[in-house]
């Protein structure tokens, strides 16, 4: 097959050669791809093409609408064409080659129609037409010949899926929206695979495969080779969504031209318009966009929390509006099998923004919460960086599962991977680096071994969660009644509210006041400003007292602490510290070992909206994932008798090139 195959690719890229001058390289694949599909469906239908147009001559003549089943039977397969036209007749007149292959085109099945319509192929027709194009390269396809008898749906697979991937990293610009690099795709699918194996080589095993952003289906196809290469026997199903219009139409032409299911693949936002409302998957895949937006559909996706709960898909959280990756994870955890009934296995690429972003109360650190709480997260690899299309930065890939192995429960796994990679001979894009065959093998090992090393660590679920307490100092304050400070009443609005007479008074009134001496105490100071206002006749609201606190006072660590009407201490607002308390560990005597001793006059707040909604405890949870912290090694700084020896040394160097100048 490889010189078949690779024989069949070549043919079809030199089209590329007739674009080239009126298309721009990253613009072949509108032209190429679409009509590689046709040609493809070209020569699946023509051995029933007669039969075909007479059975619907004949539906057309008793009127019948809804002539799809017929003639579906007649072909034999799902895909079929009413209109007298193959490639072959459509070069028979050059002239009409554009209206003809509209004709053609249209008359497909309705599902066919679908697809090559998100291709916008129409509007290159009219482009090349008007290029003197159209005809040359339907004509140059007219050449190939892909009949399934010379080329089976599973060659045809891979040359179709091999023209994706060169033109994905032609189009290196824009790569990453659509395309994930394959040997991070192979990496993916190892690792949802690894513990399975045993299972996915049984006679005629079914199982099915998931991915809510699939793009060109890099995934789907991967993930399919994989279980083939493992079972030749084995049956996986491939589901997919996704919105961006021409990677639907590559992602589910591709399934056309396999022989699959193109109902399989939705087109839609996985957010508002879930395309499998109701199915479950046995493992599931993903690289969503990192750090996009999902306000568009935010009103969609806020409602299902706050009205569906946890029977929707988002009951844990939402996350902040800018990055919609944990909506993604969300949405795949809603589609796991039930553990009795098998269970899933869930691989998706992050970039570090979900392992940290949002303290205790966001919904992303309550995303978290649930997942690992839920004893969900198996494992958290990274990746090196410069190892996709259009960033630079380090990636991770989330392994989950609903059955994990017992060696695994109440065990998260992290993976540093981050230095096993190979530099490219040539960039693509922002991507320099790849992962071999070798590297891949061993991230794979290391996830399957389960074992402490160099580059693998095993924690407690409860490793990654917290409670965190607030801490508060007594607020102290002195007073002083200066001039600019009785003019900054002017800024306090309970002040200006007055009128204009009773504000004149009340400044008058406490410019009396000793503009040199500083009150220490709180309760002293209010004293003299009460009696003040009484040896003047001016009678004012509580809310003016606290703006001529705000106004004429500052904190001070040398005042007296400021107390309330029951004798406790105020708290200093600028003094106010949170504390993280591991999880499993007492906050208050925590809060007695580690920060007591050093400040003295502190205590934690202990309000109700400082206790944890779930389990009312003390300190509010969070959750985050740290993960350089935990591979973090030390690099002491240079002794400084090297520094000396390297100053003299510059010291040396610098003299000899200025002696040089001066001779």
């Amino acid at each position: 097959m490889a010189n078949n195959f690779h024989e069949k690719v070549d043919f079809i890229w030199s089209v590329a050669d007739l674009l080239r001058g009126d298309y721009k390289q990253s613009e072949y694949q509108k032209v190429i791809l679409p009509l590689t599909v046709l040609r493809r469906l070209d020569c699946v239908t023509e051995p029933t093409k007669d039969d075909v147009l007479q059975k619907y001559d004949e539906l057309q003549e008793q009127g019948v609408e809804n002539v799809s089943p017929a003639l579906e039977r007649v072909s034999g397969q799902n895909v079929y064409n009413t209109s007298e036209y193959t490639f072959e007749k459509l070069c028979e007149d050059p002239e009409q080659i554009d209206s003809n292959l509209r004709y053609y085109i249209n008359s497909f099945d309705e599902d066919t129609q679908e697809v090559l319509e998100k291709f916008d192929f129409g509007h290159q027709i009219e482009r090349l037409e008007d290029a003197d194009l159209l005809y040359k390269v339907v004509r140059k396809f007219r050449e190939i010949d892909l009949h399934p008898d010379q080329v089976p749906n599973e060659e045809m697979g891979y040359i179709y899926e091999e023209l994706i991937r060169k033109f994905s990293e032609l189009s290196n610009e824009t790569a990453g929206e659509h395309f994930t690099p394959r040997e991070v795709i192979r990496l993916m699918v190892n690792l949802i695979f690894e513990e399975d194996d045993d299972a996915l080589t049984q006679p005629g095993i079914v199982r099915t495969l998931y991915d809510p952003a699939c793009g060109t289906g890099g995934m789907l196809s991967i993930a399919e080779n994989y279980i083939r290469e493992l079972n030749k026997e084995a049956n996986l199903h491939v589901y997919g969504q996704e919105l961006n219009p021409e990677s639907y139409a590559v992602c589910n032409s591709d399934m056309l031209i396999k022989g699959q299911n193109p109902d399989n693949i939705f087109y839609g936002n996985s957010f508002s318009n879930d395309g499998f409302p109701s199915r479950t998957f046995n493992y599931m895949l993903s690289n969503p966009p990192f750090g996009v937006s999902w306000k568009k559909v935010k009103k969609a996706v806020e409602r299902e929390h706050e009205e569906q709960g946890f029977a929707g898909r988002f009951g844990a959280g939402t996350p902040r509006v800018n990055d919609g990756a944990l909506l993604f994870l969300q949405h795949m955890v809603s589609k796991m099998k039930p553990p009795e009934d098998g269970g899933s296995r869930i691989a998706i690429v992050f970039n570090g923004s979900p392992m940290f972003t949002g303290g205790p109360n966001s919904g992303e650190s309550a995303i978290r919460r649930w997942i690992i709480e839920n004893d969900w997260l198996e494992a958290i690899v990274a990746l090196p960086d410069n190892l996709f299309y259009n960033t630079g930065i380090h990636t991770y890939i989330w392994v989950l599962s609903n059955r994990k192995p017992e060696h695994r429960q109440e065990k998260i796994q992290l993976i540093n991977a981050t230095e096993m990679y190979e530099e490219m001979n040539k960039n693509l894009g922002d991507k320099s680096h790849r992962l071999s065959d070798d590297h891949i093998d061993e991230i794979t090992s290391i996830f399957g071994d389960f074992e402490s090393s160099e580059h693998s660590k095993i924690f407690d679920n409860s490793e990654f969660g917290y409670r965190r307490i607030v801490i508060d100092r007594p607020l102290r304050m002195s007073f002083q009644a200066t001039p600019d400070r009785i003019k900054s009443l002017d800024e306090e609005r309970a002040f200006t509210n007055r009128d204009e007479e009773t504000q004149e008074s009340i400044k008058n009134a406490l410019s009396t006041l000793d503009s040199e001496k500083v009150w220490m105490d709180r309760d002293e100071f209010i004293d003299e400003v009460e009696l003040c206002f009484n040896m003047h006749a001016v009678s004012v609201r509580k809310s003016v007292y606290n703006a001529i606190e705000r106004a004429l006072g500052e904190q001070n660590p040398d005042a007296q602490i400021v107390t309330n009407s029951k004798n406790e201490p105020e708290y200093d607002g600028d003094l106010r510290d949170r504390e993280r308390v591991p999880l499993g560990e007492d906050p208050r005597k925590f809060f007695k070992r580690e920060v007591k001793p050093y400040v003295k006059d502190a205590w934690i707040n202990e309000d109700n909206k400082y206790h944890d909604e779930q389990d009312g405890k003390l300190g509010v949870v969070g959750y985050e994932i740290n993960f350089n912290r935990y591979f973090y090694t030390y690099d002491p700084p240079r002794s400084l008798e090297k520094i000396d020896e390297d100053i003299r040394a510059l010291e040396k160097e610098i003299s000899e090139m200025l002696s040089e100048v001066a001779e």
